[in-house]
């Protein structure tokens, strides 16, 4: 990925998302399930972009780092899933789908969501 958050060529998938985690949060993760993949035009994320977004969501469990800022983040903090902080970015992401990967997390065996 790069500054944008984007896939390198030929980059894996589970390793972009450990090296975004490291590089914004400090934490080494591994990518365990994908959880969903969203087409960003399909959901009310409200600022329209020039080109084609697909969303992909993974669960990850912490193998070790420390939580630090890095040059992308002010701050890095865990947060129960009824505290979540409100002036989330919903161009980014949006309540409904945090709440959504939190039950892929209460139940496993949840398929892989996709539109």
């Amino acid at each position: 990925m790069d500054a944008a958050g984007r896939l390198g060529r030929c980059e894996r998938k589970a390793d972009a998302v450990a090296r975004e985690v490291c590089e914004e949060a400090g934490l080494l993760v591994r990518a365990y399930k994908l959880a969903a993949v969203w087409d960003r035009t399909r959901h009310p994320h409200g600022v329209m972009q020039p080109f084609h977004v697909w969303r992909l969501f993974f669960l990850c469990e912490i193998t070790g780092g420390e939580a630090q800022t890095g040059p992308e983040t002010s701050e890095v903090a865990f947060f129960a899933e009824r505290e979540l902080p409100a002036d989330l970015s919903t161009s980014r992401i949006l309540l409904p789908q945090i709440s959504r990967m939190f039950e892929h997390m209460r139940q496993p065996e949840l398929p892989t969501e996709f539109d």
